[in-house]
């Protein structure tokens, strides 16, 4: 018992004092999963949007495909772009494995398929609304999507905080490509196994309690942004 209450204590002393290691491993966390998950929403959103509204050859397969990738186990993106971006890989000529930016493409391989399913119910469900009065504008289909999108932002900003929770929480994926390299590519989620694995219990707990506290952030965003668009539809 006193040896957990010296690590708690230890662990609040990491954080309190903004140890150097801590904050390092914090930043790349941040870092990475912003780049991630915007890079995602510039990708998934339109596409999104373009699949709720476009008729094409494909289309139902399409969604499907879409609905299937929400749940893509993290360990398989993590492998795929490990193929991809290794030595005898089609893009291992430009080097990137075990850098931040394969973590990145890891993370963004993770979140484009949640993001673009969510945003086309997002979208399907307003062009049911609004179809009558959009194509009375003369508006085509096509020509709807910004107009709905920038409608439809306060949603869709939560189902962007809800992709950032899963892709700052992830672990497998940034594991398998980052190589968890100190001062490279260790993140909080890989640096808190390692430490857990290590018996460094401190620099683990201090990060599992930032990891909770920006968890608890991100929902508590997610849910007042829900909030909000419920309170603008009514």
């Amino acid at each position: 018992m006193s040896d957990f209450h010296d690590a708690f204590a230890s662990a609040f002393s990491l954080i309190f004092d903004l140890n150097a290691d801590l904050v390092e491993i914090i930043g790349l966390s941040l870092k990475i999963t912003f780049s991630g998950v915007a890079l995602s929403a510039l990708i998934g959103l339109p596409l999104g949007a373009a699949v709720s509204l476009l008729r094409f050859p494909g289309r139902g397969a399409v969604v499907v495909v879409l609905n299937a990738l929400m749940g893509l186990p993290p360990v398989v993106v993590g492998l795929v772009v490990y193929l991809l971006l290794s030595r005898a890989g089609a893009f291992g000529v430009l080097g990137l494995l075990f850098t931040p930016t394969a973590m990145i493409i890891a993370q963004c391989f993770l979140i484009t398929p949640i993001l673009a399913a969510l945003t086309r119910q997002i979208i399907a469900d307003l062009w049911e609304e609004y179809s009558e009065q959009l194509r009375s504008l003369g508006t085509t289909p096509a020509r709807a999507i910004p107009t709905l999108l920038i409608d439809a932002r306060a949603t869709l900003l939560t189902t962007i905080l809800a992709g950032f929770g899963r892709a700052f929480g992830e672990v497998g994926a940034v594991m398998i490509v980052g190589g968890n390299i100190a001062h490279s590519t260790r993140v909080m989620t890989t640096a808190i196994a390692l430490e857990t694995s290590k018996g460094d219990l401190p620099l683990a707990l201090g990060l599992g309690m930032i990891l909770l506290l920006l968890s608890l952030a991100i929902n508590g965003g997610a849910y007042v942004l829900g909030d909000i668009a419920r309170r603008e539809l009514r």
